[in-house]
């Protein structure tokens, strides 16, 4: 693994190999990855290890189907916050039951916010009691998911 900047570190070949089959799979056995990578299993623990050290591998995980698992009412939603408020309110949105995922934009809105919950009743709650009276909040939008899909994400091994 060759280092970049101070923020990055360039990315071999290998290193794109067992990156795209930690993303298909991040249960394979090192065994296998080792395989795939074409190198030992030692060679493979090796580099996992350092593409956590630098943060490139921030942990592995699983993907889920939240309407499955009672999560059927999905839903973006749209900040525009006070100019001086982001720290606030990213701090409490990391304690928010329900909120999956948020984002500082550019743009016409401030802070896009992806909501599960278990039904519109519950979406309605975390959107008018606790999103709108979040200090620093001044207006949302709010934008209702009806179906998901995924792309095929970043192109790994070049």
């Amino acid at each position: 693994m060759a280092e970049g900047t101070a923020d990055t570190y360039e990315l071999d070949a290998i290193d794109r190999r067992i990156i795209k089959e930690l993303v298909a799979d991040s249960r394979i056995s090192m065994r296998a990855l080792a395989e795939k990578a074409h190198i030992s299993r030692a060679h493979a623990y090796v580099r996992i290890e350092r593409l956590q050290e630098a943060g490139i591998i921030e942990g592995f995980t699983t993907r889920i189907s939240h309407s499955k698992a009672g999560l059927g009412s999905s839903a973006f939603i749209a900040l525009s916050i006070r100019q001086d408020s982001w720290r606030g309110i990213s701090t409490q949105l990391r304690t928010l039951p329900f909120v999956e995922h948020f984002s500082l934009l550019g743009g016409d809105f401030d802070v896009l916010v992806l909501v599960r919950a278990p039904d519109n009743s519950g979406l309605r709650h975390v959107v008018l009691e606790r999103l709108q009276s979040l200090e620093g909040v001044q207006a949302t939008k709010t934008w209702l998911i009806f179906e998901e899909a995924s792309g095929p994400g970043p192109e790994w091994v070049r």
